[in-house]
């Protein structure tokens, strides 16, 4: 995956300002935040799922193993 890095990053922020206009920005901005929060939230929840049904797997197995 190639970088982007800062030259790149300001053509990119340059473009949107050209074709969203000064007074659209901050509202994609925001859209932005809110969408990777989600997102972030979202996959915290996954794992923690996953998460508890390994432990949980783990204490069956516990269990098998004393019997």
């Amino acid at each position: 995956m190639p970088n982007i890095g800062v030259p790149g990053l300001i053509i990119i922020l340059i473009i949107a300002l050209i074709v969203f206009g000064p007074a659209k920005l901050p509202q994609l901005g925001r859209a932005a935040g809110e969408t990777l929060k989600e997102f972030k939230n979202s996959t915290k929840g996954i794992v923690d799922d996953v998460a508890v049904e390994f432990k949980l797997d783990d204490k069956d197995a516990e269990v098998k193993k004393k019997d």
